[in-house]
């Protein structure tokens, strides 16, 4: 069979992955037979020159067929960039993610360096450690975070780690940074974040650790990813700072408030229910 090459949302070519296909679908627990079906209908009609974007939209609408719930997960990463245009959603999930992992966090804190002062991220702390997470939120596709971020959250960790170790009186400290971000890592922002002890999560990186894996585990999914709501309401619902299906779950009044009516209302309760089941 003739190689297809495709093209990636940066503008670069590759050949066409049937495998890569097949692991997005069981990322997010399609049955078997349905991978069969979508990958045999998707392969029927796949042409030189096809960007991932028309493969992922013709894997969605397929998928949506079959279960909408799987639908929403599988759009998990387009859903993120939706939570935009402002990082502050972004850091939101983050900060739930690891609240699952038994950290406490604090969002959007003001930390003195030695030279300067510092608007953190997140600080979660665990154990008596004390972690400096920085958020980098892209909301575009084909945009890898590179070695300039890692570069530049070390520095501010630095900065402030020096600030601690000179003044044990100093209010904050920190043991360790961490990188958390919505996209690809390249590989030099990676070995230089290793390099310096920086842990650095994204997409698919670490292998058993990325953040969709994160996400998947704990159930945090972000309304974004709701099939049941339109682009507009789930507009709304982000003004009104609510950012993740636990959310509307813990509070059902919500739905009410959105226009909806009691069908509509039914379906998203089930997609909720869905989604936020944990793996």
């Amino acid at each position: 069979m003739k190689q297809i090459l495709i093209k990636k949302a940066s503008g670069e070519l590759e050949p066409f992955s049937e495998y890569k296909l097949r692991r997005s679908l069981e990322r997010v627990g399609t049955l078997p037979d349905v991978i069969e079906k979508i990958v045999s209908h998707i392969m029927g009609e796949l042409k030189d020159g096809a960007s991932t974007y028309d493969i992922y939209k013709h894997a969605f609408s397929q998928l949506h067929k079959y279960d909408r719930p799987l639908a929403g997960k599988y759009s998990l990463k387009r859903a993120i960039m939706e939570l935009g245009p402002t990082g502050h959603p972004f850091e939101r999930l983050v900060s739930e993610i690891l609240k699952t992992k038994e950290f406490s966090t604090q969002v959007g804190v003001v930390v003195q360096g030695i030279c300067v002062s510092h608007e953190v991220d997140i600080v979660a702390e665990k154990d008596n450690r004390h972690i400096m997470v920085e958020c980098k939120f892209h909301n575009r596709q084909g945009i890898k975070t590179d070695v300039k971020v890692t570069l530049y959250i070390q520095a501010r960790f630095e900065d402030v780690q020096r600030a601690w170790l000179k003044d044990k009186n100093h209010t904050q400290k920190f043991h360790e940074a961490w990188l958390v971000t919505n996209t690809k890592l390249t590989t030099d922002a990676i070995r230089y974040a290793e390099c310096v002890g920086m842990k650095p999560i994204g997409w698919s990186y670490p292998a058993q650790e990325g953040l969709e894996i994160l996400i998947d585990q704990s159930g945090l999914h972000p309304v974004t990813c709701l099939t049941t709501l339109s682009v507009g309401i789930k507009q709304q619902l982000l003004n009104r700072n609510i950012v993740l299906c636990k959310e509307m779950s813990q509070n059902k009044n919500v739905l009410q408030t959105l226009g909806l009516d009691a069908t509509q209302i039914t379906q998203v309760e089930k997609e909720i229910r869905q989604l936020c089941k944990t793996v």
